[in-house]
C-alpha cells in the first residue's frame, strides 16, 4: 500500500505539518512493493581509515571493496554510516570529492549520513584545524592546513556541496525514493531546511530514517579549536542540528505509525553509548536521543534497528535493557572483551525491550561490511545475529 508523509496543519493528526508540500510527499512511496519479499542492504562506515595522509592501503583498496559490494546479487542499497576518513588525516575538498568518485561506482543506490571526522572534527590540529595558545591567547593552525582551517560549519557546508547536491537524491547507481528534511521540514521551524542530509524512505513497510549526528564529541560539545570558551557559532549550531534532527526523528515515528509500518531503522554515526573518553560526562549530550528514542519505541511498539558506527568495534544488543545479550569482537571469531562494559550504564534509564542496536565494525583491515536482511513479516527471536524481520552477517574482503 502507498505511504506517504501526511499534510495537514492540524496537530491532532499526529504528524507535523510540512510547508512548502502539498498532496503526497514526492518519492515517499513505499518502494520494492513488488519483487522478493526480502531485501538486503550493505551497512559499513568508518572507511576509509589511515593512520595519517600517507596512509592510503584502505582508500587503495575501496574499490575492491565496493566491487564486493557490487558483485552480492541480494544487496539492492548501501549504507554508510559516517566518518569517510580518520581523525589523524586532513579535511581537503579534494579527499571529499575522491570519496565521491568512488563511490559513483557502487551498482546500488548509496545512503550517506555524515560523521563527526569530515566535519565537527574539523578544526583539530591533526585534521587541519588548528589549537588554541593559552600563551599567545590565538589560535596556531596547521602547517598543512584544511579546508577553511578546519573551520566544522564550513566543512559541512563543504560535505553539503559533494554529496547531497539535490535533496533527497542518492549517490552510487540506480534510484532509492527518499525524503530530505530540506524540503519536508517542519514550517514552524524554517531554519530546519538546511538538514539536506537528513532523510527518510519506506520500503515493504519498514521506515528508515538517518541523523546527522557526529559522534565521539558529546554532540558537538567539544570546543572548537580548544579555546576558554564555546563560540556563539559553535552553540548555535548545536541547538539547531539538535532540534532539527528531534523533529525529523518525530516524523519518522509519526509517518510509521500512520503508515502502518511493521518496524523502524534509525541511521547515525554517533555511538550514544560508547564511553570514548572513559567517563559518561562525555555523553551527556546524547542523552535528548536517547530519550526520544527510548519514549518513540515504547510507543510504537514494533521492532526498531539502530545502525551506529563511530565506534569502530562490532557490537550486537540493547543498550536500552541492563544485562541484555551483547556480542561484540574487533573480528569475527575472536573474543577481545567489548561486552565486559554493559552499554545500559551509559544512560541507565530505560528499560525498553522491541530494539536491537548494531555497531559496525570501522576502520578494518581488511575492509569488510554488514549484510543486512529484511523479511517483511518474519518474527526472528533476538540473537546477536537476528532481530525481528531482521538478519544480519559480517562480510569480510579479502
Amino acid at each position: 500500500m502507498r505511504s506517504q508523509i501526511l499534510m495537514t496543519a492540524a496537530a491532532s493528526a499526529g504528524l507535523l505539518a510540512l510547508a512548502a508540500l502539498t498532496g503526497p510527499t514526492p518519492g515517499y512511496a513505499d518502494t520494492g512493493s513488488t519483487g522478493t519479499r526480502s531485501f538486503t542492504m550493505a551497512v559499513y562506515g568508518d572507511s576509509p581509515y589511515g593512520v595519517n595522509d600517507a596512509d592510503t592501503a584502505q582508500t587503495e583498496a575501496t574499490p575492491a571493496f565496493i566491487d564486493n559490494v557490487n558483485a552480492d546479487p541480494d544487496v539492492s542499497t548501501v549504507v554508510h554510516v559516517g566518518d569517510i576518513h580518520s581523525g589523524k588525516q586532513i579535511c581537503s575538498e579534494s579527499y571529499d570529492r575522491q570519496i565521491a568518485e568512488l563511490w559513483t561506482h557502487f551498482a546500488d543506490p548509496l545512503v550517506y549520513t555524515p560523521g563527526d571526522n569530515e566535519w565537527t572534527d574539523c578544526h583539530k590540529l591533526a585534521e587541519g584545524g588548528g589549537k588554541y595558545s593559552s600563551t599567545t591567547g590565538q589560535i596556531v593552525y596547521a602547517t598543512t592546513p584544511g579546508y577553511a582551517q578546519g573551520d566544522p560549519l564550513a566543512n559541512l557546508a563543504l560535505v553539503r556541496s559533494i554529496f547531497f547536491q539535490t535533496p533527497g537524491a542518492t549517490l552510487g547507481s540506480g534510484t532509492l525514493q527518499t525524503v530530505s528534511q530540506a524540503t519536508a521540514y517542519d514550517p514552524a521551524h524554517p531554519e530546519d531546511a538546511q538538514y539536506v542530509e537528513n532523510v527518510m524512505w519506506q520500503r515493504k513497510g519498514v521506515v528508515f530514517v538517518t541523523l546527522n549526528l557526529p559522534g565521539g564529541s558529546n554532540n558537538d560539545n567539544d570546543i572548537w579549536y580548544g579555546t576558554p570558551t564555546m563560540s556563539a557559532a559553535q552553540q548555535a549550531e548545536i541547538t539547531q542540528r539538535t532540534g532539527a534532527d528531534l523533529r525529523w526523528l518525530d516524523l519518522a515515528f509519526a509517518e510509521a505509525g500512520a503508515s502502518g509500518a511493521q518496524a523502524v531503522v534509525v541511521v547515525d554515526q554517533a555511538d550514544l553509548w560508547d564511553l570514548d573518553f572513559g567517563v559518561k560526562e562525555h555523553l551527556t549530550q546524547y542523552e535528548p536521543f536517547v530519550s526520544s528514542l527510548a519514549s518513540h519505541i515504547s510507543a510504537f511498539g514494533k521492532p526498531v534497528l539502530l545502525l551506529e558506527g563511530d565506534s569502530h568495534i562490532y557490537r550486537s544488543d540493547n543498550p536500552f535493557q541492563q544485562g541484555a545479550p551483547c556480542t561484540g569482537d574487533v573480528f569475527p571469531g575472536t573474543t577481545t572483551g567489548v561486552c565486559s562494559y554493559d552499554d545500559w550504564g551509559s544512560h541507565p534509564f530505560y528499560d525498553v525491550g522491541n530494539v536491537h542496536r548494531v555497531v559496525v565494525h570501522g576502520s578494518t583491515a581488511p575492509l569488510e561490511w554488514l549484510k543486512l536482511t529484511v523479511t517483511p513479516g518474519a518474527h526472528a527471536p533476538t540473537t546477536a545475529t537476528s532481530f525481528g524481520p531482521f538478519t544480519w552477517s559480517r562480510q569480510v574482503v579479502g
